[in-house]
């Protein structure tokens, strides 16, 4: 684990955007800066941090860690469901097929949790007992265990628009994908969530849930896109405290940014309104968040430095198109 002091010393250099024209043609994600010239994509990982649907601030080394946290499942999965990865020339970047977007995430969900309002805790508290096409049963309570995983697919939103949560029925309704494409990714994301699952259950973690992105490459293939496992994308909990914070009727212990987004809603931030200000310490306390779910799941140190991130990319990106 990097000490607080390389962490904070890595905040002036903490890497919000990009601007590198000779890659291509610039789209920019709530996270991600993607550049698209013929048939590959470089996606560039900055270190801002989304929660309820907005941009919160930066986090040192969070792009790194995503990157690579991402790229070990991307290695571990590709027997499961072909990903879009080609090369790594950057510990914030990947060279990737361009593909195409399909306009629904598969969301994998293992306990009743969250704090959003697309969570199936949020809406479970206020009554639905059918969400997504899944019946719930009555009497569960907050981080409880599902009877099994469940799929609750979600819209992908514009920027600045939150995601919805709906069911297969309602997608097949609007065409937005056809039913052999969403039964496809369906099962690939059920296979990956149980293969994250065993994974992470041997590293003493609880996969709680998560969600994939699919793409159709230029031969027609649905292929695993953006990201796969990584702290942005999914919810993870030590699982020696679990029980003992259930019984306790506390939060379990998480390493994810589950944390800010718990401190921002004890301030009474839910993605509306005015944002409180972000400290330094806060800052410095997610990315320990971060840096331990790499050092969690991957089994490996993070090796960082402080210093100019983008120096760095843009370098490494350069040498690797030469």
């Amino acid at each position: 684990m990097l000490t607080d002091d390389v962490i904070k010393a890595q905040i002036p250099y903490t890497l919000s955007k990009t601007d590198m024209p000779w890659l291509g043609e610039k789209y920019e994600g709530k996270v991600r800066d993607n550049y698209t010239k013929g048939d590959l994509r470089t996606l560039v990982v900055t270190d801002k941090l989304s929660a309820f649907d907005r941009i919160i601030t930066t986090i040192p080394f969070k792009g790194q860690v995503l990157n690579q946290i991402a790229m070990f499942w991307f290695e571990q999965t590709k027997n499961i469901c072909p990903n879009h990865v080609v090369a790594t020339p950057d510990p914030n970047c990947v060279i990737a097929k361009q593909c195409e977007a399909l306009p629904v995430e598969m969301v994998v969900r293992g306990y009743i949790t969250g704090s959003t309002s697309t969570s199936i805790w949020y809406n479970y508290q206020k009554g639905v007992r059918n969400f997504c096409g899944n019946p719930l049963p009555e009497g569960l309570q907050k981080n409880q265990k599902l009877a099994h995983p469940i799929i609750t697919p979600s819209t992908k939103a514009a920027h600045g628009d939150h995601d919805e949560s709906v069911s297969k029925e309602e997608i097949l309704s609007r065409n937005t994908v056809s039913e052999a494409d969403f039964d496809y990714m369906a099962e690939k994301a059920m296979e990956l969530y149980l293969a994250g699952v065993e994974h992470c259950a041997e590293q003493g973690i609880i996969f709680v849930d998560t969600k994939y992105e699919f793409g159709r490459d230029q031969e027609g293939n649905i292929m695993l896109i953006d990201e796969i496992h990584t702290p942005d994308s999914s919810r993870f909990w030590i699982a020696d405290t679990y029980q003992q914070k259930i019984a306790n009727g506390e939060e379990p212990d998480n390493i994810n940014k589950e944390y800010l987004r718990l401190w921002l809603a004890n301030q009474g931030y839910m993605g509306d309104g005015e944002m409180p200000a972000i400290t330094d310490e806060v800052r410095i306390e997610t990315a320990k968040k971060y840096i331990e779910a790499y050092e969690k799941i991957t089994g490996l140190p993070f090796q960082a430095e402080a210093g100019p991130v983008l120096d760095r990319i843009e370098q490494n990106l350069k040498n690797y198109f030469a």
